[in-house]
C-alpha cells in the first residue's frame, strides 16, 4: 500500500531532463538556479564556526520540546522577539508541518501566494490538508498583497492564509497596510496568519512603509518563521523557529499545542542549540557578504537589461532572486533549453506559478564574474528571439 498522500510517477519536463543529461556529461554550466548559499564562493569565517560548533559536548540529555533555554535566548536577542514565545524546529519545512498539524484536520485547507515557493502543495498535502493558491497582484511596478482577493478565496475549511514576507521569488515586502487588513481579516474570520519570514533579512533598501515582524502586536493568532538558513547562511546546520504572536489566550494554547508536537518529534540537536548564541553573532558577517553579492549581481543585472533594450528587470525589494523578463516569442521551457545549450541555467517562472510568459527567476548568488559572463550569454541568445 502507498499513501495518496505522497506523489507517485510524476513526469519530468524536458528541461528537467535536459539539466540532468548535461550535468551527467559533466558539461560546465552557469548556474542561475543555485540558492545554496555555502556553494557559490561567499567569505565564511570557518574557525568561528568551528569554535561555535567545537564546544562543550552536552553528555546529558535535556529534551525541552520548545528548544533549551539558552538557544530560544538566542533567538530573542537576534530577531526581537519575546523567548518565552519561540519555538525552535529543524527547518521552516518542519514549521509549517507543524503548524499545519496544529490548525487543520485532514481535508481543511490552507491559502498560500501564487506565485512563491513551489513546496507549498507538497507540505500540506502531506498533512491531508489542501492548499489553496490566492494572487499576488503585479501594479504600478510592484507586486500587492490583494486582500479583498483573500477574503474572496476562504471557505469553509479554510484554516490559515500563509504569507512570504518578503516574497519568494517576486522580493516583494508586505506593507503595513497590508498587513493591518491582513491581521484584521484573519482575526474576523478566525484564521491563523503563517508568516514566513526567512528572506526578512535582506531587505535591498530602506522603506518607511515595509511591515515589520507580524507576529509583532497582532489582533489574530500569527506565526512568523527564521531561521539559519536564511539568517546566517547557514542551511546545514537545520535549526530554524517559530515566533508566535497575537491575543494572550491565542498565544497560550498555542503555545502548549507546539509543545506537544515538537514533543513528539524532538527534532532539534542539542550541538546545534548550544552552538546557537555563537553562530548568530557569526552569521552577521556571512550576511554582509550575501546582502553584497546580492546587490553586486543586481546591479549587473540591471545594466545588462537596459543595454540591452530587450530585458527588463522587474522590481525587487528583498531576497535572493530577481525576476528577468525576456522576448516571449516562444514557450519559456524552449527558451530555457536554448539557454541550456549556450551553458546558462534559468529558471522558467512557471515552476513558481509566476503567470507571466517570459519570465525567468534568477538567483543572485553566483560569483559576481560567472554572473556577468551568464548574462552575456542570456542577452546573446535573446537577440535571436526577435
Amino acid at each position: 500500500m502507498r499513501s495518496s498522500r505522497v506523489p507517485h510517477g510524476e513526469a519530468t519536463s524536458r528541461l528537467a531532463r535536459a539539466i540532468a543529461a548535461r550535468r551527467a556529461e559533466g558539461v560546465p554550466l552557469c548556474d542561475l538556479s543555485i540558492t545554496n548559499p555555502t556553494a557559490v564562493g561567499l567569505p565564511y569565517p570557518a574557525d568561528a564556526l568551528r569554535r561555535a560548533l567545537g564546544g562543550p559536548c552536552p553528555l546529558v540529555y535535556e529534551p525541552e520540546p520548545l528548544g533549551l533555554p539558552v538557544a530560544r535566548a538566542a533567538v530573542a536577542r537576534e530577531t526581537g522577539a519575546r523567548a518565552d514565545r519561540v519555538a525552535l524546529c529543524a527547518s521552516t519545512s518542519e514549521a509549517y508541518a507543524w503548524l499545519f498539524k496544529l490548525c487543520c484536520d485532514a481535508g481543511d485547507d490552507v491559502l498560500v501566494p501564487q506565485p512563491s515557493y513551489p513546496l507549498f502543495e507538497h507540505l500540506a498535502g502531506l498533512e491531508n490538508v489542501s492548499a489553496n493558491p490566492y494572487a499576488l497582484r503585479f501594479s504600478e511596478d510592484r507586486w500587492e498583497l490583494d486582500v479583498a482577493h483573500i477574503a474572496e478565496r476562504i471557505g469553509l475549511r479554510t484554516r490559515a492564509i500563509v504569507v512570504v514576507h518578503p516574497n519568494n521569488p517576486t522580493g516583494s515586502f508586505i506593507r503595513t497596510h497590508e498587513a493591518d487588513a491582513l491581521r484584521a481579516l484573519c482575526e474576523r474570520h478566525q484564521l491563523v496568519l503563517v508568516s514566513d519570514e526567512v528572506f526578512g533579512a535582506y531587505p535591498l533598501f530602506d522603506d518607511p512603509g515595509r511591515a515589520g515582524v507580524l507576529a509583532r502586536d497582532s489582533p489574530c493568532l500569527t506565526f512568523s518563521l527564521g531561521g539559519l538558513s536564511k539568517q546566517c547562511g547557514l542551511p546545514q546546520l537545520k535549526l530554524g523557529w517559530i515566533e508566535v504572536g497575537g491575543p494572550d489566550g491565542l498565544v497560550t494554547e498555542a503555545l502548549l499545542d507546539l509543545e506537544l508536537v515538537a514533543d513528539t518529534y524532538l527534532s532539534v540537536g542539542a550541538p546545534v542549540q548550544h552552538a546557537l548564541p555563537a553562530l548568530l553573532e557569526a552569521g552577521r558577517g556571512i550576511r554582509a557578504a550575501i546582502v553584497t553579492r546580492v546587490r553586486t549581481n543586481l546591479e549587473a543585472l540591471t545594466r545588462a537589461a537596459s543595454a540591452s533594450q530587450l530585458a527588463r528587470v522587474l522590481p525587487v525589494e528583498g531576497g535572493w532572486s530577481a525576476l528577468l523578463q525576456l522576448p516571449a516569442t516562444r514557450s519559456d521551457e524552449d527558451a530555457a533549453l536554448e539557454l541550456l545549450e549556450a551553458g546558462v541555467l534559468v529558471q522558467p517562472g512557471w515552476l513558481y506559478d509566476l503567470d507571466r510568459h517570459g519570465t525567468f527567476v534568477l538567483s543572485l548568488l553566483p560569483p559576481p564574474l560567472d554572473f556577468v559572463t551568464a548574462l552575456d550569454r542570456i542577452v546573446d541568445v535573446a537577440r535571436g528571439w526577435l
